[in-house]
């Protein structure tokens, strides 16, 4: 395995010759924007020098004028309408920071239309309508560029875009949630319960006080919906992807994980199925047991990583800081940098190509299943529970009892199984009278182990 700090090409850079003014609207000046902001304030002159082409904030659109902001946006910029600077001629590149569907597909619409290249870190938009969009920059000849909206800092997209361009990339799964991975983290770290590790995300502003988007699965699912649409090149929208959060995940699932060898992540995972055709995709956001030695479990606290899979190219893992201000506006100001440089040099972007590619369904997914069951103890109670298993061709790998006074808590670990074949074992399962509570179903990453 290879670890990459990709830098991207120098495609941001003008020919040799004068500099170029290049003025930029900001549509949003939350977290993201002003720390964008700040960037192009502070760091003018240098990409003035580096880069060729003088960046120059024409229109900053707000909510709340009279709002006090981290960054000191010059008297005279603000305004109330997004719209209007999203189609200000004297505008010449749009970056979209607003967040949600509505009024940012309105604007990015109109900017494309009006002949501008638009960087958004939307990922709900994206997510959603993003072909929409697309089609609006292609038909315009200008660019949609949103590296910032997965994995913050860390290029991710411009990798997938441009340097395995010509790879033929198997599979993208990777941790792009660190709400998720820092609660997940000091559980596994620490030993603490779910709910005492979600108040301490949000005590340090990692995660919401509605912290749903997060630990449901609503985030990574759309990220994940982004990359394989760029892995694969086809139109995959939010809805597309299978999600669950790690709200069922207790300690002692994760303490088990530990013994066999495992960590617990929410893994966000695209994989291209199948050949020509035939070929599909499998998208899904969900936690999993990956073994300890995978790159991915050394991730730790809020950061991000994701591992690509390619024929000719290998196991690569790009990692970094994947949310904040300053780390998702870096990834914005890349994505200015690079319109901001085509339209200095005259270049037009190229045109993104999407196939059909079917979405399969994760009742056909086939993995490795870990379960745990409280249950009464009581004699025969483990015949019938394996009974079920086996009315379901689900095969036991493995299965440890643990004592809990009048009840008992069951753990398996299966053998290869169909997803639609476990889902109906559990339905069946529950109708047991012995079966107490059905706890965290967790599918296996990786080869099956031996025992």
């Amino acid at each position: 395995m290879t670890a990459v700090d990709y830098r991207g090409p120098v495609s941001n850079q003008a020919p040799p010759g004068p500099t170029r003014a290049v003025r930029v609207g900001v549509l949003g000046c939350g977290n993201v924007g002003s720390a964008l902001v700040e960037l192009l304030q502070h760091e003018a002159a240098a990409i003035a020098e580096r880069c060729g082409v003088r960046l120059e904030l024409a229109g900053v659109a707000v909510r709340n004028l009279a709002k006090a902001r981290a960054a000191a946006v010059p008297e005279g910029l603000l305004t109330h309408d997004a719209r209007a600077v999203a189609t200000d001629p004297r505008v010449d590149v749009v970056v979209e920071l607003i967040g949600g569907i509505e009024p940012a597909r309105s604007c990015i619409l109109a900017a494309l239309r009006a002949g501008k290249p638009v960087v958004t870190a939307n990922k709900e938009l994206l997510a959603n309508v993003g072909a929409e969009l697309q089609a609006a920059a292609d038909e315009a000849g200008v660019a949609l560029l949103y590296e910032a909206s997965v994995g913050g800092a860390i290029p991710l997209l411009r990798a997938l875009e441009v340097s395995l361009a010509g790879e033929r990339v198997r599979r993208v799964m990777g941790i792009v949630n660190g709400t998720t991975n820092y609660i997940l983290s000091r559980m596994s770290e620490d030993g603490i319960d779910y709910a005492e590790a979600l108040a301490e995300a949000q005590r340090l502003g990692y995660a919401e006080q509605d912290p749903a988007a997060d630990v449901e699965g609503f985030d990574a699912s759309a990220k994940v919906a982004i990359l394989a649409g760029i892995a694969f090149g086809a139109d995959v929208v939010a809805g597309d992807v299978y999600r669950e959060g790690i709200e069922s995940i207790a300690v002692a699932d994760i303490e088990f994980a530990h013994r066999l060898g495992y960590e617990v992540k929410l893994l966000a995972i695209a994989e291209l199925e199948g050949e020509g055709e035939g070929a599909g995709i499998a998208v899904r956001v969900h936690p999993a047991m990956l073994p300890s030695d995978h790159p991915l479990s050394k991730v730790r606290g809020a950061f991000n990583a994701v591992f690509i899979e390619g024929e000719a190219a290998g196991e690569l893992m790009l990692y970094g800081r994947g949310a904040g201000g300053r780390p998702t506006a870096s990834a914005v100001l890349g994505d200015l940098l690079d319109a901001a440089g085509s339209l200095a040099a005259g270049r037009r972007p190229r045109r993104v190509r999407r196939r059909r590619l079917e979405i399969r369904p994760i009742d056909e997914l086939r993995a490795q299943y870990y379960l745990a069951l409280d249950v009464a103890d009581r004699p025969g109670v483990l015949a019938d529970v394996a009974r079920v298993f086996g009315d379901h061709a689900v095969s036991i790998r493995s299965m440890e009892q643990v004592g809990l006074g009048d009840e008992a808590r069951l753990v398996f670990i299966t053998h290869t199984a169909r997803e639609a074949d476990v889902q109906a074992t559990l339905g069946d399962l529950a109708k047991l009278d012995a079966v107490e509570r059905i706890g965290g179903l967790v599918r296996v990453i990786g080869p099956e182990r031996s025992g």
